[in-house]
């Protein structure tokens, strides 16, 4: 059973567009999950808060508005984990070089497994 984070009330009046039901947030893939946790560790470390983090979230929004994404709702993961990107990197919790080797550490694993199957990183 899934439990809503503590502060779900704060996190919904910063992000009223965050897909939610009763019990907290709602996600259709295991990756959204996992960077909406990082998202919330980082947070209950200290790294930012959950206004610097709406900034961050709606620059993304913005910026994929601007290139063209429709808004229709099913890439809001994806504006989630650009602002991830983005807040981390400003924050000095990762460098550009890091991050561009752990995307092509993702790449070069996903490549190499069985659709269907998870995708594991060496």
């Amino acid at each position: 059973m899934t439990h809503p984070p503590a502060d779900l009330p704060e996190l919904r009046a910063a992000l009223p567009a965050l897909p939610c039901d009763d019990a907290g947030p709602v996600f259709k893939a295991p990756w959204e999950a996992q960077v909406f946790a990082m998202t919330l560790i980082l947070h209950e470390r200290g790294e930012f808060t959950w206004t610097e983090w709406a900034l961050f979230l709606n620059q993304a929004i913005r910026d994929a508005q601007a290139a063209g994404d429709p808004d229709l709702g099913n890439t809001y993961y994806s504006h989630w984990l650009t602002a991830l990107e983005r807040i981390s990197d400003f924050k000095g919790l990762l460098t550009g070089d890091m991050l561009l080797q752990r995307q092509n550490e993702w790449d070069i694993a996903a490549r190499r497994t069985p659709h269907g199957q998870p995708i594991v990183l060496e």
